[in-house]
């Protein structure tokens, strides 16, 4: 998808009059203000039919250039852009061209971080979407940063997949931006941000080859009535504990994670999850413990998936996936050709070897609304039916294993 208008940045210097629909009337003018730097050029090539006035009939050029409107000397209107407008009286403004991106964008796919009812346009023609809705609404969340309270929102579309054999495809446009009203004293600034052009927290969060690390769980229960499962992540075995001993059916607490990554919105996922008896991922034989994400229905002790969220501790809690399996062994298989008159022997079968070895598929997820990038054993039916337009973007795929774990018999 080409996004033809990158970023809209809106300097408003004193609060927008209270908000007003959008059909014959507008918002007050906001005051003149330095335009900011760095701001895209606006695409203002509007058919005359097509025009919707920015701010008020009075407003000059310049300042209709400053709040990122178009002007053709006669009237202030709004260009091929997404822009957003935040007003005294605590309202979003926004206002989506459809050639916003190419191929043009597609209006019933655009939402908000919450779907309300409130969430949908106030008004639309065929080349432009109005919103309006209080800040608090659609899923808007407030933060506090030196004195400047901003309430930011998700605007996002939906798109097609379709699935083949060895990949998946859109033909749709796929657009996501962030929304912002700052508010501090008597000033107000309206920022658009398109996601992927904001800016990194650290180096660390700086795109790149997908850094992922499975460990084992080590914690154990000391004392009387505390729950394992609680205590097995708070410790990890280090590359000299290897090779591990576990008894059979002894649970196996497996942790694969993301270390390098800081931005909150992306989320670990887990495809396949297979052990092998040799350290290639690819040796024979194989046991599934997951399947997309699922445990694996077919094993008689399945996997135990593990949620974890923010009582976990863990400062981005979406970068970790966790799983618990019962310890086992690989066999092998004998056939005994010594029966009368050459009559084969039921199989009879023995341990390959005692090694096993952990593997996974992950990726990364974009999430772009709630209990997006989940498995499909953790969602509701209805959740399922959206999966054909889900907006969920999965990138960067890698398989990581295990060091060696071994069992070993109780004497």
């Amino acid at each position: 998808m080409k996004l033809i208008c990158l970023l809209t940045l809106a300097l408003l210097m004193g609060f927008l009059a209270g908000a007003q629909k959008f059909t014959n009337q507008q918002p007050d003018n906001p005051t003149k203000s330095k335009a900011p730097t760095g701001t895209h050029q606006l695409s203002c090539e509007v058919e005359a039919r097509h025009k919707i006035q920015c701010g008020s009939a009075s407003i000059s050029s310049s300042d209709c250039r400053d709040i990122n409107c178009c002007h053709d000397g006669h009237m202030c209107y709004y260009g091929k852009c997404v822009t957003l407008q935040c007003t005294k009286d605590g309202q979003m403004i926004v206002v989506v061209a459809r050639e916003s991106t190419q191929p043009n964008i597609d209006f019933e796919s655009i939402s908000f971080h919450a779907n309300e009812p409130r969430c949908r346009p106030v008004d639309a023609t065929s080349a432009f979407a109005i919103y309006q809705f209080p800040i608090t609404a659609c899923g808007t969340v407030i933060m506090e940063e030196d004195g400047v309270v901003i309430y930011e929102n998700r605007m996002s579309s939906t798109y097609e997949v379709t699935t083949g054999l060895y990949g998946a495809i859109t033909r749709d446009s796929q657009y996501q931006v962030l929304l912002q009203c700052k508010y501090a004293g008597f000033s107000t600034e309206a920022q658009v941000i398109e996601v992927g052009q904001v800016p990194q927290p650290n180096p660390a969060a700086a795109p790149g080859p997908l850094n992922v690390e499975l460990r084992l769980g080590s914690g154990v229960c000391t004392t009387k009535g505390c729950v394992e499962e609680d205590l097995a992540f708070r410790s990890f075995y280090e590359d000299s504990d290897y090779p591990l001993l576990k008894v059979l059916r002894d649970p196996v607490y497996v942790e694969v994670r993301m270390p390098a990554r800081t931005d909150p919105n992306l989320v670990l996922t887990l495809g396949r999850c297979w052990a092998t008896a040799n350290p290639s991922p690819h040796s024979v034989p194989q046991w599934d413990l997951l399947v997309d994400g699922c445990p694996w229905v077919d094993d008689s002790y399945q996997t135990t998936l593990v949620p974890v969220g923010p009582s976990s501790g863990l400062l981005y809690p979406t970068h970790h996936r966790r799983f618990i399996f019962k310890m086992f062994t690989f066999l092998s298989t004998v056939v005994n050709n010594s029966g009368k008159g050459g009559a084969t022997d039921p199989e009879v079968r023995s341990p390959l070897t005692r090694k096993v070895y952990i593997h996974c598929d992950t990726s990364m997820c974009q999430r772009l609304f709630e209990n997006n990038c989940e498995p499909t054993c953790f969602r509701k039916r209805r959740d399922l039916v959206r999966d054909t337009f889900q907006n969920t973007y999965k990138y960067d795929s890698t398989v990581v294993s295990s060091l060696e774990i071994q069992y070993k018999e109780l004497n």
